[in-house]
């Protein structure tokens, strides 16, 4: 099981949603902002403390800089379309092992088990191509297929995450330029789409509930840009 999230996070800052799985959800997920078209924006780190926004290096694409914990079927699903990936990718790293051998259990996940994405030089080894952005979704676009059960979820949903029953905005948000643009919808909102394609349209309707009641009537942006 993960562990690390629910730890830093106080039970007054939690909501009651009504799922068969989720039952609780972190307020800011409603009030904090995240840039919704990543592939648009120059990353800078945001070294905690910092007097201002775009204090720290740029640092492009800085989310995917550390790897990613995997489902196994997504695993699986990704080396099924190893032929696509690797033609992408710069041949050192396509080379290279794409995911790390220690299997971990997790019933977080649908299989019950994770990997974690292999990192090659300062980031994901699936960053090592000649674009910005994840080569498993470069791929797809390319090559005409879903990424949905291929790209790793926990990509997909972050600045969100989930641990046991509770979702909550992912411990290292703050570290980056994303999380300041005035103008940004909220995290929830960026999210939404992903969060009802991997856990459900139930899942959504009860985050909806719960962000009015966290922001009342007040104007939410939708989400325009695909997850």
């Amino acid at each position: 099981m993960r562990c690390c999230y629910l730890a830093g996070v106080n039970p007054s800052e939690l909501v009651t949603i009504d799922h068969p799985r989720f039952r609780r959800v972190e307020v800011s997920i409603f009030t904090r902002q995240v840039v919704a078209d990543c592939m648009s924006h120059t990353c800078r780190l945001t070294p905690r403390g910092a007097d201002h926004v775009g204090a720290g290096p740029v640092k492009l694409d800085a989310c995917c800089q550390y790897g990613a914990d995997t489902d196994l079927g997504e695993r699986d699903a990704i080396l099924g379309h190893a032929e696509q990936i690797a033609a992408i990718l710069r041949p050192d790293a396509a080379a290279k092992p794409w995911f790390t051998d220690e299997v971990e259990d997790d019933a977080d996940f649908a299989s019950g088990q994770h990997v974690r994405t292999a990192v090659h030089g300062d980031g994901c080894l699936f960053l090592s191509h000649d674009g910005r952005g994840c080569a498993i979704h470069r791929a797809s676009i390319e090559g005409g297929w879903d990424f949905r059960g291929v790209k790793p979820h926990v990509c997909r949903l972050f600045p969100l995450t989930y641990e046991a029953d509770a979702i909550v905005l992912s411990d290292d948000h703050p570290d980056y330029s994303c999380a300041y643009d005035p103008a940004a919808p909220s995290v929830y909102r960026v999210a939404r789409e992903a969060l009802g394609d991997i856990f459900g349209a139930a899942l959504v309707t009860a985050l909806d509930a719960a962000e009015h009641a966290v922001v009342g009537s007040a104007r939410v942006h939708l989400r325009t840009v695909a997850g």
